[in-house]
């Protein structure tokens, strides 16, 4: 993985009111370029339990793309009702952030995909070979992913690039921010115009910049990272246990990183509450409050918060249609029992009379 940027002060751009930029085209890695087959396998993949422990849990189940993205929890649920301890993060233009995880510690979409397969409380595979195995075991996966991937077959890196290739489909563009900075000025009203110069003169700007909102364009495997809280000691801090969990640091185990975190999105923040790692603040309102103290040292007046809330409501894009797929079938066996019930022992009869 490239060396990671670790924003350890942000500029504060005050007075800056220029218009933002649109969302760029995704980059795709180099060896694992986007085909149509790749896509529609992918998403059998993303909304399969079959690659759970128990056959209860898909990558859909935490991000829902039939809806934000998430599963608008503050603790995703996995195998056997096991409840995680972050947030899950939007997969809605997932494929614009060059790291992966609210710490950062997957380089890839690809890197990141395989993580949750084997995590205990996530889908609590033992092996990654043995979710390889459940896959071949269907003919109908193999032949998906013959037509995708040729000889190379179901292997754990095939996994990985079929769900990411799909995961790159799932962009929200032509949000009415994305209208008004492309010359529409009546497509946010005028409200959200005098949120969006707030939003920049008091210094959000700084860190959720560019086109995802998420800090600059970096090269896929370099993050882009911010100490939260920055302004420490703050009656916020203490009330959403914001430094609980010690973010970066559990990645690398660096000290340096202690409380550092991959600057979100704010693309469709408006819908995909709760906020924050923890999902410990669960309106928007509150959420810029929390980050103009705990980030800048300010307190915002309450009419100031509605603007900037009603100028983040105008970044929520439009959301491609998504058929969910017909899912290849397990035949005359389940997950936990691979024998047909032809196979399995006889019931007890009871006597008659």
């Amino acid at each position: 993985m490239k060396k990671i940027v670790l924003a350890l002060v942000c500029t504060v751009f005050a007075g800056n009111t220029a218009l933002g930029t649109p969302l760029g085209e995704v980059v795709v890695p180099r060896d694992n370029p986007m085909s149509p087959a790749k896509v529609e396998l992918g998403k059998a993949l993303f909304f399969d339990p079959i690659l759970s422990s128990d056959g209860t849990v898909s990558c859909n189940s935490c991000h829902n793309v039939f809806g934000s993205g998430t599963d608008n929890r503050a603790a995703s649920a996995g195998v056997r009702g096991q409840l995680g301890g972050r947030s899950a993060p939007t997969v809605w233009n997932a494929a614009y952030q060059s790291v992966m995880f609210w710490d950062g510690r997957a380089a890839s979409l690809e890197e990141q995909a395989l993580g949750p397969i084997t995590n205990p409380v996530e889908m609590g595979m033992d092996h990654l070979e043995s979710a390889v195995q459940r896959l071949r075991s269907i003919p109908e996966y193999e032949q998906l992913f013959t037509e995708a991937f040729g000889t190379q077959g179901i292997t754990p890196q095939t996994i990985a690039k079929a769900i990411a290739s799909f995961e790159r489909t799932l962009i929200t563009k032509d949000s009415p921010y994305d209208r008004f900075i492309k010359g529409d000025s009546k497509a946010i009203s005028t409200v959200a115009k005098e949120g969006h110069e707030i939003f920049q003169t008091t210094g959000c700007i700084a860190c959720h910049s560019g086109g995802n909102f998420s800090g600059p364009s970096l090269p896929m495997g370099t993050g882009f990272f911010q100490k939260f809280p920055t302004v420490a000691g703050s009656a916020y801090e203490s009330r959403y246990r914001l430094t609980d969990d010690l973010g970066r640091f559990t990645a690398t185990k660096n000290p340096a990183d202690k409380n550092f975190w991959r600057v979100p999105t704010l693309r469709n923040i408006a819908v995909s509450a709760p906020y924050f790692h923890n999902g410990s603040v669960v309106s928007l309102d509150e959420a810029v409050r929390v980050m103009a103290k705990t980030q800048l040292g300010k307190d915002l007046k309450n009419e100031d918060v509605t603007k900037i809330v009603a100028f983040l409501e105008t970044l929520t894009g439009e959301y491609p249609e998504i058929k969910g797929p017909r899912l290849p079938q397990l035949r005359g066996r389940s997950l936990y029992n691979p024998k047909p019930f032809s196979q399995a022992p006889a019931l007890p009869q009871k006597s008659a009379g």
